[in-house]
């Protein structure tokens, strides 16, 4: 399978099938990256190692953060420091900035 990477992360951003000259100019609009920093990259990955491969420590991170709700009901009831060591901590942890 082919993928759009960028040059300058080496992260895959962005797949299409079937890939056609135009899967970069798509790239391009779905990312908002400089064609120029884009090329195509081939490899034989599963499904979950394009997810590990495409999903950002951002938003792999968001969708583990408690909600809203939940974060402020701690702070309230247990305080900051309670916050941080429990709910921020172990997921920062676990998904380390890149």
């Amino acid at each position: 399978m082919k993928y759009i990477k960028q040059k300058s992360t080496g992260k895959i951003i962005f797949r299409e099938e079937p890939h056609s000259d135009k899967t970069i100019d798509n790239a391009v609009v779905f990312s908002g990256i400089d064609k120029s920093d884009l090329e195509v990259a081939e490899n034989s990955w599963s499904e979950d190692d394009w997810i590990d491969n495409s999903v950002s420590y951002q938003d792999k991170r968001q969708t583990e953060y408690p909600s809203i709700g939940d974060q402020l009901d701690k702070i309230y009831h247990e305080g900051i420091d309670a916050w941080k060591t429990d709910m921020i901590k172990p997921i920062k942890d676990k998904y380390p900035k890149e």
